[in-house]
């Protein structure tokens, strides 16, 4: 059961990533100019905004936690390692599919205690659908002002396991990963979306074999994990946040029955 504070929380949660989502597609309805970050990754005024609108509800909402969103300034990721709970933002997941205008971007909030994810929102502003995950406690899905639906990945392997593939960052590694897994049917999608299937069952496995920042990941594997999903390093332990120099994440599989069965097929790359 989830309890009053935790469900509470994921309310308000959801509704701020909602009014995001609603700033982002302000933006999108009218022509967008981008810029390019120091690691080439696009920016746009839609980030921006949905940066500002996040960053500062949450400093509402839970005054004593810190925020660092893929937008923050340096100085505040520098200040993270001394964080034992705090708030993990992608304000617009997905920039080049928001640029590419198909749909496919998202809005990630995340709360991370003791380098794990406790819960999760990731937000489809096209179409205002939401995914909510508290690990431990249950997923749901939500669109519109709707009834919230609960989720669960997959039980069981289908016989052609369908894979989740990043529309944007496909590489040789996954290919080759693809070719001794055998017949196998790839599902393409764009930011965490991809998370978002599998947590509904759309899906058997992401295997996620070339670079992500930990605000890409952290609210869907939350999703995942509160679905009854996994979300495991090639080493077969789950991915942490907030324990390395670095913020991009090692490689990862999120899969819905038994990490094991998948692991081997990757590692013989």
């Amino acid at each position: 059961m989830i309890g009053a504070v935790e469900a509470d929380l994921a309310t308000a949660v959801a509704a701020i990533a909602r009014a995001a989502g609603a700033a982002i597609l302000e933006v999108y309805a009218a022509p967008v100019e981008s810029v390019q970050k120091a690691d080439d990754s696009p920016l746009t005024v839609a980030d921006l905004k949905a940066h500002g609108l996040i960053t500062a509800a949450l400093a509402r909402l839970t005054p004593a936690l810190p925020v660092l969103s893929e937008e923050s300034e340096p100085a505040s990721v520098a200040a993270r390692r001394d964080w034992p709970r705090y708030w993990l933002v992608d304000p617009l997941d997905g920039t080049r599919e928001f640029l590419s205008r198909n749909g496919e971007f998202t809005v990630n909030i995340a709360l991370i205690e003791g380098g794990r994810p406790r819960l999760g929102v990731v937000h489809i502003p096209v179409g205002d659908c939401s995914y909510v995950g508290i690990p431990g406690a249950g997923a749901w899905r939500r669109t519109g002002d709707g009834t919230a639906e609960p989720l669960a990945v997959r039980d069981g392997v289908a016989a052609t396991p369908r894979v989740l593939g990043s529309r944007s960052h496909r590489g040789q590694s996954l290919d080759a990963f693809l070719a001794r897994l055998g017949a196998h049917e790839l599902v393409s999608a764009g930011s965490a979306l991809k998370f978002c299937r599998l947590a509904e069952g759309a899906a058997d496995l992401y295997p996620r074999l070339s670079p992500t920042s930990e605000w890409d990941t952290a609210a869907g594997q939350a999703v995942v994990e509160a679905a009854g999903g996994h979300v495991v390093t090639l080493s077969g332990t789950p991915l942490r946040y907030n324990e390395r120099e670095t913020l991009l994440n090692p490689s990862f599989l999120a899969c819905a029955g038994d990490p094991g069965r998948w692991l081997g097929l990757i590692s013989a790359g």
